[in-house]
């Protein structure tokens, strides 16, 4: 099944794919999935934890062998997800999404709503989206380092609001980047415009970050904090790992 037709896309083959895992449990809460990361994105935040997955011009061809090694996994997955970079970035994911669908399995996505039109196109194909939230809108461009960015995550949301697709908003945290008044306004900010799941995960470690962004001290963020938080929120967790 190809839908570069119907959806102005290009072809699966053309994809640019930056890796994949096999298996996970953790990239679909409640659910079996292999990930698909797609190269690509354009933000530059500072913090990214697959830099090299920012020139779409680093990923490969591979989806033909990627799809065959899929196809021996049906009955052993739930779904796919397609993550990135910014998977919003590749001109073939609808094509992707719809030839996933056509192997028998549920469709998700990772993104930061970088690009909410192409967001809209594909939202009849997935089953489930992870939103990435970095901040309050105001306060994207000191992290993305592009105007309007915050804009643009805002109008994402709205139209995976309004599709019905199954979702959950999270936000990475770091001491430098978001201090607890931040954090309050924003699980307020999300709270207001009817978020029901959401989840704070801890910035991970890495040789590739600036100094700037030190190992999170334990405790943070405080207990009290995380309680005020999941008041907002039908279903709140913390993720360290």
């Amino acid at each position: 099944m190809n839908a570069a037709t119907s959806t102005n896309s290009a072809p699966a083959e053309r994809a640019r794919i930056g890796g994949w895992q096999p298996f996970s449990a953790c990239d679909w809460p409640g659910r079996l999935a292999a990930v698909v990361f797609l190269a690509g994105c354009p933000w530059r935040c500072g913090y990214c934890h697959n830099p090299g997955l920012l020139q779409r011009r680093h990923g490969q061809t591979s989806w033909p062998q990627l799809r065959e090694q899929l196809q021996r996994r049906r009955g052993l997955l739930d779904g796919v997800v397609f993550s990135g970079g910014e998977p919003l970035t590749e001109p073939a994911l609808p094509a992707l999404l719809a030839e996933v669908r056509a192997m028998g399995f549920a469709t998700g996505l990772h993104s930061g709503g970088s690009h909410p039109e192409r967001l809209q196109r594909v939202l009849p194909l997935l089953d489930w989206v992870g939103l990435d939230i970095k901040t309050l809108p105001v306060q994207y461009p000191a992290i993305t380092a592009v105007a309007g960015s915050g804009e643009r995550a805002e109008t994402s949301l709205a139209l995976l609001q309004a599709s019905g697709v199954d979702y959950e908003c999270r936000s990475t945290l770091h001491p430098t980047l978001h201090d607890e008044h931040t954090l309050t306004q924003l699980a307020a900010w999300l709270a207001q415009r009817g978020v029901r799941r959401y989840a704070w995960q801890l910035l991970r470690p890495g040789p590739q970050l600036p100094q700037a962004f030190a190992p999170i001290a334990a405790g943070w963020p405080a207990p009290a904090l995380q309680a005020t938080v999941a008041r907002h929120f039908a279903h709140f967790e913390l993720r360290t790992g």
